[in-house]
């Protein structure tokens, strides 16, 4: 009688054991992922044309949430010569994908140097933003600057769009994405269009300065990402 008793109690334990277990290998997992995402969807400037691997400003920032604040999932999204239209096609289907928390929209740059309209350069932007937003992310935008050779009125009617999309949607804005960087020639690849690895912090900070903000209204921010 005994000798059932123990081994019924044994029994108990064991499985009162792989329950517990079972807890302590789904908590983790659990944790990872509940990690809100961080999206960018943007073109060269933010794939890391002619960077080396891991020291892209997107992977710098990622190292940085990491160290500092939420423990971030960032999802790189940029494609070498997208566009807006480009990034418009394809958001639906990274939002869906990624349900992301924050979305930063790098494109632009593309559009002037083709020549594409200005008006359907900011539509496309707008709708991005205007998409991101319903699917529940809130939006950094990142505006470029032409080459001064494209002339002084297409050059500014081109930057203003970025301010219009902002204002119009009430999302925060990096003016110039390439402050600091674009006419010092030490920071620029030969090209003189994409910055190299030692450009790659400085645009990392320029993103910091209005994402940091953008983090604390979301309620993603600790205290040491303040």
């Amino acid at each position: 009688m005994i000798k059932d008793i123990l081994e019924a109690l044994n029994s108990i334990y064991l499985v009162a054991g792989l329950i517990l277990l079972g807890f302590s290998l789904l908590i983790p997992l659990s944790l990872a992922a509940a990690a809100p995402t961080l999206l960018v969807v943007g073109d060269s400037l933010s794939a890391g044309y002619g960077v080396t691997s891991e020291r892209r400003w997107v992977d710098l920032l990622a190292q940085r949430l990491s160290r500092d604040c939420v423990p971030f999932e960032v999802v790189n999204a940029s494609i070498t010569g997208d566009t807006s239209s480009g990034g418009l096609a394809r958001l639906p289907a990274l939002l869906v994908k990624y349900d992301p928390r924050i979305l930063i929209i790098e494109l632009g740059g593309n559009d002037g140097l083709r020549g594409i309209g200005n008006r359907e350069m900011r539509d496309n932007l707008q709708r991005m933003v205007q998409l991101a937003k319903q699917a529940g992310a809130a939006v950094l935008l990142l505006g470029v600057r032409l080459p001064a050779n494209y002339g002084p009125d297409f050059v500014n009617a081109f930057h203003r769009v970025y301010y219009d999309v902002s204002e119009a949607e009430s999302v925060p804005l990096v003016p110039f994405f390439l402050e600091g960087v674009a006419l010092d020639p030490s920071l620029m690849q030969r090209d003189g269009i994409h910055p190299n690895d030692r450009a790659q912090p400085i645009l990392r900070e320029n993103v910091w300065s209005a994402l940091q903000p953008l983090l604390v209204e979301a309620g993603l921010a600790p205290a040491a990402c303040r």
